[in-house]
């Protein structure tokens, strides 16, 4: 109980305020969102054909196959997917034609939620746009004939695909995306402007509750009520300049509130930082657009911080990132063929946006920039390595073709993974040390416990438990707080960097990492534990062999050593979730000790 409060205090009681009171009225039927007259479902046509040709070409996702979640691509017979299945299983949904505010989060006959959400967050809208201003016969007919299936099979506030504000800000952004490549923002067809107008009177009755969450869930609505709110101002539409004006205010609290000086952003996750950097980045986009007079300076100073943010973590040679934090498989911007885990389209757009730089040269990730008709950024970007983003918790190594990430807790807002003194590496563009992701927040406690606790990182666990307690599927308590650290610094060697943390309980890890060519040296001060701790290194996958306590692969190694006894040390089999809802093998070593002390961990690398 004492935990629970302390943690209810962490997540802000106003915070917590707004959520009893969104579900208590919920549960009382008198919440405003009950209240609205839904009307019929919004009749198309949404899109005209394209005048004319681009000379772009357009990304091939949804042409022949389906792109769920980054990877999962089953082929497309022709005709609409059904929007009530689980995209996987395809398990249906009963009681498709409920009141969304009546259906359960989390229903185990058809599985996570998000299987069913995945089709309907009009990812294919944008494409079919795509496509059909890239002059592919068929795009614009299969675009408007998929919208008029979705509509009539999810009547406004009816199922599970109206559950959700943030989904439904998704496809706001989405029709807004694909009316800009159309051309069409200035005469928008009625079909489109009713499905528009339907989904703002969604969003904004539970905008409170989004602000409760202090994540993207903010950032999304906001960024929906701006966008579509001064699209159906400027056509005379009469609510439209509540929802722009709420909008526009709404960025800027959440900018301000979850964007911290140097950048870190409230989810503490790689792939959330960059739905929220996507979704800013479209806002500025639509803002010049229209010509919308620009955000406050502190706002502007934000989002510029966020954005090199994310080109500090993420490798220019492969564009992937450390798999740390929540990832739910959203990409907001698919406007490219790039895979899901390549970063660089969307740090090359919010860098021309907000820093008036290039952070890479052409490449395939140009064409972000040019559907979206921004100007690329005439400077190149400021060297920024080794990096310390201590406002989050986050400390980068880069030497040579090493990318080194140590992550160390810093919480302002709730973690949503304990991942305290996690290290992540890449060599050559490969991630070699690697975190265990997501895979589902729908899976059984066991997954989630194994991918969002100490398992599933390269970190230590004390006594057979995890570095806090899970109070909820979303939710850890207390939240670890550091007790030291060391700047990331360059030495005569190398870079250094560091810190340490004291749990609820009294146990105590330090960690000193020190990144010099072709070696990474980790060194664990262990101790205030009960009966032993176990160090996990989460190796690339491969055949490992294990001789004492090196590990090699015959071209990696790692050696491992300690001033106390090595009581076990052996290759067990992991996972990881590079993907949501994909889990695949990898090789883990773990190092386990039974008294207090240092362990030493090198890990080598041929060239």
């Amino acid at each position: 109980m004492i935990t629970r409060i302390t943690t209810a205090r962490a997540l802000g009681l106003r915070n917590v305020g707004r959520v009893i009171s969104y579900r208590l009225r919920l549960r009382a039927g008198i919440h405003p969102v009950q209240w609205i007259k839904a009307g019929a479902p919004p009749r198309g046509p949404y899109f005209v054909a394209a005048a004319a040709p681009g000379l772009l070409p357009a990304p091939r996702a949804w042409l022949t196959t389906a792109n769920y979640f980054g990877w999962y691509r089953p082929v497309l017979t022709g005709g609409p997917p059904d929007w009530h299945s689980n995209v996987i299983t395809g398990a249906r949904a009963k009681r498709i034609d409920a009141d969304w505010w009546t259906l359960p989060d989390f229903d185990p006959a058809v599985g996570d939620i998000k299987t069913i959400w995945e089709a309907s967050r009009f990812d294919w809208v944008v494409n079919f746009a795509l496509q059909e201003r890239a002059g592919m016969p068929g795009s614009g007919e299969r675009l408007n004939r998929w919208l008029a299936d979705w509509c009539a099979r999810n009547p406004p506030h009816r199922g599970h695909n109206w559950k959700c504000a943030q989904e439904a800000s998704i496809r706001v952004l989405h029709l807004a995306v694909a009316a800009l490549v159309l051309s069409e923002t200035l005469t928008p067809l009625p079909g489109l402007i009713e499905l528009l107008v339907v989904h703002l009177r969604r969003i904004e009755p539970t905008v409170s509750y989004a602000m409760a969450q202090d994540n993207n869930h903010g950032t999304s609505e906001a960024a929906a009520l701006f966008i579509a709110g001064s699209w159906l101002e400027r056509l005379g539409w009469a609510e439209a300049p509540r929802w722009h004006g709420q909008g526009r205010a709404l960025l800027e609290n959440r900018i301000q509130r979850l964007v911290e000086p140097d950048g870190s952003f409230s989810q503490y996750s790689v792939n959330y930082h960059r739905l929220m950097l996507d979704t800013v980045s479209l806002v500025e986009v639509w803002r010049r657009h229209l010509m919308q007079p620009p955000f406050s300076t502190l706002y502007s100073s934000r989002v510029a911080a966020a954005s090199a943010w994310m080109r500090a973590l993420v490798d220019p040679e492969s564009g992937d990132a450390p798999n740390y934090g929540a990832n739910d498989g959203a990409n907001l911007l698919p406007l490219t063929d790039a895979d899901y885990r390549d970063y660089r389209p969307a740090v090359q757009l919010a860098s021309a946006l907000f820093e008036s730089c290039a952070a890479y040269p052409g490449g395939p990730w140009q064409a972000q920039l040019e559907w979206l008709k921004v100007p690329p950024g005439p400077g190149r970007p400021a060297a920024i390595h080794p990096a310390m983003f201590d406002d989050g918790g986050v400390a980068v190594l880069v030497l040579g073709n090493a990318r080194a990430m140590l992550r160390y807790p810093r919480f302002r807002f709730r973690p949503s993974h304990a991942d305290a003194l996690h290290i992540d590496l890449s060599v050559a563009g490969e991630n070699v040390l690697r975190d265990g992701g997501s895979f589902s927040y729908a899976a059984e406690t066991d997954w989630q416990d194994y991918f969002a606790g100490a398992r599933g990182h390269n970190t230590v666990q004390f006594d057979n438990r995890d570095q806090m307690t899970r109070l909820g599927r979303f939710l850890w308590g207390p939240w670890l707080t550091t007790k030291t650290r060391e700047r990331a610094t360059v030495t005569d060697a190398g870079q250094t960097t560091g810190a340490s943390y004291r749990d609820a309980r009294g146990a105590v890890h330090g960690r000193a990492v020190e990144l010099v060519p072709g070696r990474l040296t980790v060194t664990d001060e262990l101790r205030g534990f009960r009966s032993r701790a176990v160090l996990r290194w989460r190796l690339r996958p491969g055949t490992w062999i294990l001789r004492g306590t090196t590990a090699s692969d015959g071209h990696h190694r790692l050696e491992v050593s300690a001033d106390v006894p090595i009581v076990r040390c052996e290759i067990v089999d992991g996972w990881e979730s590079r993907y949501y809802m994909q889990k695949t093998a990898i090789p883990v070593l773990e190092i386990e000790v039974a008294t207090p002390g240092t362990v030493t961990s090198r890990y080598r690398w041929d060239g």
